[in-house]
Parts: C-alpha cells; structure tokens; sequence
C-alpha cells in the first residue's frame, strides 16, 4: 500500500504545499509541516498552495490562489487573486503579509513557485503574462517575458500559453525556469535594467539547425509537460517529468553537448507514479518525490526503493525536507536503467488529464480505464441496437 504508515524513521520534517481537491483541485488549498507521518501545523485560508519555501527566520513563503476578492483592476469582482503569501507558523499559523495581483480565471494563471533571493527580495514566476519577476519591497523590480525567445499570443492572459511553473536562482544572476508547455529548461541570465536577459541553456533543445536558440516546442520523449527542476550540477538535473508520470535526472553529454536520460524512476512502494510534480535530491544522498495524483509523498534511494512515505489526504503539489530545503545543487546519480512500470500512450495522458480535473483513487490506472472504456462502448453499442430494432420494428 502506499503511503505505508511507519516506514523508515520517524523523524523526517517536510514541509507541503497542498494544491487541494474537488474540481479543477480549486479547494481544501494548504500548507502543512510533517514530523515524520504526523502532521505538526497546517494553514487552509487559501483555494490552493503550490510551491513552499521555509525562510531563515521560520516564515514559509507560499505560491497560492484564492477566490473572492473585491479588488480586481481590470476584472469584474469578485475575482480570483495569485502571488505569494509569507505564513508565520506559530502556535496558530496566521498569513502575515500578501504579494498579489488579479487574474482573468483561476487556472492555468497561478503564480507556481516564488524563491526568496541571497540578497533579499523574492523571485516569482507568472503564468498570467508567463514572466519571471523579481520583487523586493512589494514592486516588482526586474521582469524577463518568455515573449523574448517564444512567439507570443496577441494576449497571454487568455489562454494557458506557456506554463511557466519553477524558477530557481542558480547564482551569478542566473535562474533555471521551467516553460511546460514547451517541455523545456532554460537558465537565464539577467540583464541590466527592469528588464530583459538571455538564455544561455536550453535543456531539451529543439531539434531545428535553424534555430541559433534550440527554443521552441521541444519533443516529449525527454520532458513532457514537467514541474520543479533542481539543477544538480552544471552537467546535471533532476526533474519531476510530469506526463511521462517518471522522475529523471539528466546528464549533458561532454561530447555532443545534448541532455541525455541517465536515471529514471516511475514507480515506487509497487506503485506507478501519475503526474509526480516535485523531485528533491536529499543531502542524504535519497530523493524526495511528491507524487500529486496518488496523494502521496515518498522518499526514495537510488535503487528506487521507498524508505519513508506519507498518504496525503489531497493533492500534494511540492514537498521540502526540513531543514535543507531544496538546493541549487546536489548528488548526481551514475547512469543507469530505468526502474519501473512505463506508461501508456494515449490512455495515460488521457487518464492525467481526468485525474487532473478530478482526483480518483491511485488503484485506478490505464487497464480499469480501458475496461471501463470497452464497457462504456459495449452499453452504448448495446442500447443503440435496442433503439435501432425497435425503429425498425415500427418502420415495416
């Protein structure tokens, strides 16, 4: 069973952002702290939490969205509102301050992952306007627009365009940003001024000579659709590869300068993952997986073995071991085969997709969809003969 309870050491702290339930995940948003299997606080006053950060001082910094605001600029209210929100835990977990902005519809406009910055200040991205921003003192302060290397929509607000989902700061005024909808990884570097940089990797390049960028919609073989990279090393990432419902860690190869597959896990506890959106390489050396549509949190080794587990009672989004949190580094992995259970084309991506508007339980995977496909047609194709004979019947 997954989410067994007691396995491994009781003594593991991981902080969880909680996208939710219910339809389109929109409700039961939290963020929570685990001792081990037990949970030690949580906070709900949000429709949903994404990516969480725990700061120096014991604040935790929070993506989220919410509903039901009255100040909604150009949208009619009430309306929904994203950004970040800093949680003091304390003995009541209260929400002590608020970076916010309105968006024209609840999905796909969600401010995914902020990350507080060396020198202060915070780095966000924006799936409205599909941007990374820095914000320090609640303004924004420097802006790059995927607009730069991806051709635009006359509105992006209007449509789930990129899915710009992580941003991480990489040091030396670099960040690696993760553009879903392209199935891509770019590093930029900032420029100077409010705006602007230049990407000086892509990790899943397009595979077009006339293309001097390597930007573009990239092939979904390598990544599809992914969440919450973390850079290993320089040659070296570790991505939650959404829709290929996998973990993998990717290695640039010195003489081609491609990324190539070197570990992969898409299973664990006897378990395929679907739709696992956040994979943290431990300092333990053991790899920390949020397996969203299972509602499970898991930690594994590099043979793929779970060492610790957590049944969440909602959709987890990204989970953080405490105190470490995630870093812009970690072990690498040797290259090796992949462990676990491949998907199915078509049938997973369709049963993402419903999972995805609606949780089901995590026993229901692409072989109960077929029946239940086969069934559907043979109670259809059963009921249309019945109407068919009996218009018949009446016709003579």
């Amino acid at each position: 069973a997954i989410g067994t309870e007691g396995v491994g050491d009781g003594d593991r702290r991981t902080l969880v952002g909680s996208q939710g339930g219910g339809a389109g995940l929109h409700d039961h948003g939290s963020v929570y702290l685990l001792d081990g299997n037990r949970t030690v606080w949580s906070e709900s006053t949000a429709d949903s939490y994404f990516d969480v950060t725990m700061l120096e001082n014991g604040t935790v910094a929070a993506g989220f969205m919410h509903g039901g605001y009255r100040e909604c600029g150009p949208y009619d209210a009430p309306c929904a509102r994203t950004g970040f929100r800093i949680i003091d835990p304390g003995p009541d977990p209260t929400v002590v301050s608020e970076f916010s902005f309105p968006v024209r519809t609840r999905g796909n406009s969600e401010v995914h992952d902020v990350e507080p910055l060396p020198e202060g200040g915070y780095v966000v991205t924006d799936m409205d306007y599909e941007r990374i921003v820095v914000v320090r003192n609640g303004s924004i302060e420097w802006q790059w627009n995927a607009s730069s290397v991806y051709d635009a929509p006359a509105d992006p607000t209007r449509e789930d365009w990129l899915h710009i989902n992580d941003v991480d700061y990489l040091g030396d005024d670099r960040f690696l940003v993760s553009v879903r909808n392209a199935n891509q990884l770019l590093v930029v570097e900032r420029g100077e001024g409010s705006e602007g940089g230049e990407v000086v990797e892509v990790v899943n390049a397009v595979d077009d000579e006339s293309d001097e960028d390597g930007v573009g919609i990239a092939s979904k073989e390598l990544l599809n659709s992914q969440h919450n990279p973390q850079w290993l090393d320089p040659g070296a990432v570790l991505v939650a590869d959404s829709h290929n419902n996998r973990i993998v860690e990717l290695h640039r190869n010195n003489e081609t300068g491609e990324w190539e597959e070197a570990w992969t896990l898409s299973s664990a506890e006897g378990t395929a993952f679907r739709w696992p959106r956040d994979a943290d390489r431990l300092e333990n050396g053991n790899t920390l997986v949020t397996d969203s549509l299972n509602g499970r949190i898991v930690e594994v080794n590099e043979s793929g073995a779970a060492v610790w587990s957590y049944k969440a009672q909602y959709v987890p989004y990204e989970a953080d071991r405490l105190p470490e949190g995630e870093q812009p580094s970690g072990e690498r992995y040797a290259a090796g085969d992949a462990v676990g259970p491949s998907s199915v084309p078509v049938l997973t991506s369709l049963l993402n997709a419903v999972r995805a508007s609606y949780p089901l339980p995590y026993w229901i995977a692409e072989l109960q969809l077929a029946l239940a496909i086969v069934s559907l047609g043979m109670v259809f194709g059963g009921v249309g003969t019945v109407v068919w004979s009996r218009v018949r019947g009446r016709s003579r």
